[in-house]
Order: structure tokens, then C-alpha cells, then sequence
């Protein structure tokens, strides 16, 4: 299969995914990674960053 037969399914999966989205529940530890993220914003361990800033610390980290 070529790279733009890779994509092609790829996205087709993707758009029925989409259409069926409300039928799909996330599994349990999506949600706990979600509540962890949530508790650090409030007890102040985590704060957010913009966009900019998110990209220059993952450029850093893996050059």
C-alpha cells in the first residue's frame, strides 16, 4: 500500500469515526488522564502555555 493509499484510509476511517462519535465512549483511563490534567490546573502543579511556547520546549526537547 503507498503512503497516499495509507492516508486515503486513514481519512476514511476518520470521517466514519466522526459520523459515529456520539456512540463512542472514551476509555476509562482517557479519563483519568483528563481529571489529572484538571486537578493540576486547579491545585496550581500545572499551569497552561500557548501554543508558541508548547512548540519551542518540543523543538528543544528532541533536538
Amino acid at each position: 500500500m503507498s503512503i497516499e493509499e495509507k492516508f486515503q484510509t486513514m481519512e476514511t476511517i476518520w470521517d466514519d469515526l466522526c459520523k459515529k462519535a456520539d456512540s463512542i465512549s472514551s476509555p476509562p483511563w482517557h479519563e483519568k488522564i483528563l481529571n489529572d490534567r484538571e486537578n493540576g490546573i486547579s491545585n496550581g502543579k500545572d499551569v497552561f502555555i500557548d501554543l508558541n511556547t508548547a512548540k519551542k520546549t518540543i523543538e528543544k526537547s528532541i533536538a
